[in-house]
């Protein structure tokens, strides 16, 4: 049975000067990754820019993350506007060996939430692995109420939720009322406290390089070293900031590129970086990893 709890790699897409997948930067960073110790990885979610691919591109994408994964878990996000395509993309993750397959709500027409609830049945009724709902209130504009929360949880066809929120009250109720079902922690700058609060892991876009950090401190936090924990989470947070003050996608590429992964950029309308920021990067983030 695949392992739901842990560290899960959100992972970036690599493209190369052709603005094609790049399978040899992406075997490189999966491989390093499980060096790191993840427990799996959550393709073709925000982090993958699976809003800038075609679906034949997410497709290719998580048939090679599947096949140079091997053992590890692959939670496949399927989401998009159009619950036709999600349900095309449901199918296909299972048909391909993804574990789970999870999804944001849908988001842009302000749907009521019995629509979004009959967009979320509906993928997790068209195939036979479990689903994850992915709560990200931010970038959705849609907030998960622990009552709508029961909603799904009621039905085994819901293995659990990526809460990508600071409502940890949510978390820890949800959790609470649900132990069975999985937990994970969605905000990287947020990760201990949302361990602490009960999450059984977390997916986010920075363990693609430093995932051997959030595996620490859920180490620590087993062993009840609290401090040890936060000092990990500070370095994080810097980290964090340096990359906010920049502008997130395109500035984690970067630090993959100074690594030595080649990921390229991001696809219009994400722009490219000046000097004077890959310079940030080089002086204030390489150190802290």
């Amino acid at each position: 049975m695949a392992n739901f709890k842990g560290i899960f790699t959100a992972q970036l897409t690599p493209f190369d000067k052709n603005d094609k997948i790049n399978d040899a930067a992406l075997e490189k960073l999966i491989k390093h990754n499980i060096d790191m110790g993840v427990s799996g990885f959550y393709v073709g979610g925000s982090t993958a820019e699976a809003f800038h691919m075609t679906t034949d591109e997410r497709k290719y994408l998580l048939e090679a993350v599947r096949a140079i994964a091997k053992d590890k878990t692959i939670i496949a996000h399927i989401g998009t506007l159009n619950q036709n395509e999600a349900i095309d993309l449901a199918k296909h993750a299972e048909k391909v060996g993804a574990d789970a397959i999870s999804s944001v709500a849908p988001f842009y027409y302000k749907m009521t939430f019995n629509e979004i609830k009959d967009y979320y049945f509906g993928v997790a009724d068209s195939v036979n692995i479990p689903m994850f709902v992915y709560n990200f209130p931010m970038n959705t504009g849609v907030t998960m109420t622990i009552k709508e929360f029961d909603q799904f949880f009621e039905n085994d066809k819901f293995l659990g939720f990526k809460h990508t929120s600071s409502d940890f009250f949510t978390l820890e109720r949800v959790k609470a009322k649900y132990p069975e079902k999985i937990a994970l922690n969605g905000f990287d700058e947020m990760f201990l406290g949302g361990i602490v609060m009960g999450a059984d892991g977390g997916i986010g876009s920075t363990y693609n390089f430093m995932a051997n950090k959030f595996v620490k401190i859920m180490e620590l936090v087993k062993e009840g070293k609290i401090e040890e924990a936060r000092e990990i989470q500070h370095d994080i947070n810097k980290v964090v900031e340096t990359l906010f003050s920049i502008e997130l996608m395109p500035a984690q590429k970067e630090v993959l590129n100074q690594l030595g992964f080649d990921f390229g950029n991001c696809r219009k309308p994400f722009r490219e970086l000046t000097t004077e920021e890959k310079k940030i990067i080089e002086k204030e983030i390489l150190p802290l990893l």
